[in-house]
């Protein structure tokens, strides 16, 4: 996990959110879209880069909303 960028994963029978480079979940939800949108909100606040894991604990989506060096629009 790439440090400060933020990852929604699963967390038992629950999802989290978790920043790149901290050991703890940021927090626990019932469902991986109440931790998807909140990791959302935060991704576009502070510029981050938000990847989703799927159920299978596969990355399945990544999202970047910083400074994404691969874009290629001037």
């Amino acid at each position: 996990m790439a440090e400060g960028d933020i990852y929604t994963v699963t967390h038992g029978d629950k999802w989290a959110n978790k920043i790149g480079g901290n050991e703890r979940v940021s927090k626990v939800y019932d469902t991986q879209a109440e931790a998807i949108a909140d990791a959302r909100k935060r991704a576009i606040r502070d510029g981050l880069e938000h990847s989703i894991q799927g159920k299978n604990s596969k990355f399945r989506e990544k999202n970047s909303y910083g400074n994404d060096p691969r874009n290629i629009r001037g």
